[in-house]
């Protein structure tokens, strides 16, 4: 436990209290060390001892980069059908409905246009709190809007992926998006418009193998896993030991997949200086 967390520790057990509130504290991950979360939410949900980044929703990371009150969200109006009738465990408009309940969210992506740092953009981001961010219909199609709108008003098009990729419970219709979102993007593209992808923990499956990776930039969080199939599954299947590091954020920079590296802390200033940069 840090000198900090320490300190605080000792201070609740000497206001005589017998008992510390459920959540306040937690466990770091990657460190194991005792966190004070709110100290740790004021961080941009970092760890302060290790510089872990957690996991976050698709409103907290819109809070964190777009300017304060500019982001206007669009094509809210989406809802997700059951075209196939799909049922698991449970049907899949249960499932839906228990998502919306449990995150307050319609589905597992808000896009919109904002600010940041005064740059006007198109920002969208997955969220993995919603089905694991996964991409079906209404997601790919938010964000085939989202990337079409920025290409109609000549804006920068900024996707924050956080996903374990295509949405199971719509088959051959979730796996249709990969194909949707990338054409959209390659008419962004010839337009002359500015894509800047950013991959966070976890960017996997179909979302990887599609508009994730066709970024004019590529960026990424400290230690996201990146990849098509997770490194299990990879692992049982060619029957060999992975590299240290493999699918990790900083492995995949080495080797040229990914351009930057980009702390949380750094990431509002990064996108800014890169819209700059390209002329946008």
């Amino acid at each position: 436990m840090s000198q900090t967390a320490t300190r605080n520790w000792n201070e609740l057990k000497q206001d005589g209290r017998r008992s510390v509130p459920e959540g306040l504290w937690m466990r770091c991950p990657s460190c194991a060390g005792m966190i004070y979360r709110r100290q740790m939410e004021s961080n941009l949900h970092v760890c302060p001892e290790c510089e872990h980044h957690f996991r976050i929703s698709a409103r907290q990371r819109i809070e964190q980069l777009a300017d304060p009150d500019t982001f206007v969200p669009l094509f809210t109006e989406l809802r997700a059908k059951d075209p196939l009738n799909f049922t698991d465990l449970k049907s899949y408009p249960e499932r839906i409905k228990r998502e919306q309940i449990k995150t307050g969210e319609t589905e597992g992506c808000q896009a919109g246009k904002c600010f940041i740092k005064g740059r006007p953009a198109v920002l969208a981001c997955l969220d993995l709190t919603f089905m694991m961010g996964s991409m079906g219909s209404v997601v790919g199609e938010k964000l085939t809007r989202a990337i079409e709108l920025a290409t109609k008003e000549n804006l920068p098009v900024i996707i924050v992926s956080c996903s374990g990729g295509a949405r199971m419970q719509e088959a051959a219709l979730s796996l249709m998006q990969m194909a949707k979102t990338s054409a959209a993007l390659a008419r962004h593209d010839d337009a002359g418009g500015l894509f800047i992808s950013v991959m966070t923990d976890p960017t996997t499956g179909g979302v990887t193998a599609s508009f994730a990776m066709l970024g004019d930039f590529n960026l990424a969080e400290p230690k996201a896993l990146i990849g098509f199939a997770g490194p299990r599954v990879i692992k049982q299947t060619i029957r060999q030991d992975l590299p240290e590091g493999f699918q990790r954020s900083e492995f995949l920079r080495e080797r040229g997949m990914i351009d930057r590296v980009v702390h949380r802390h750094e990431l509002r200033s990064e996108l800014a200086r890169l819209i700059d940069y390209a002329g946008k």
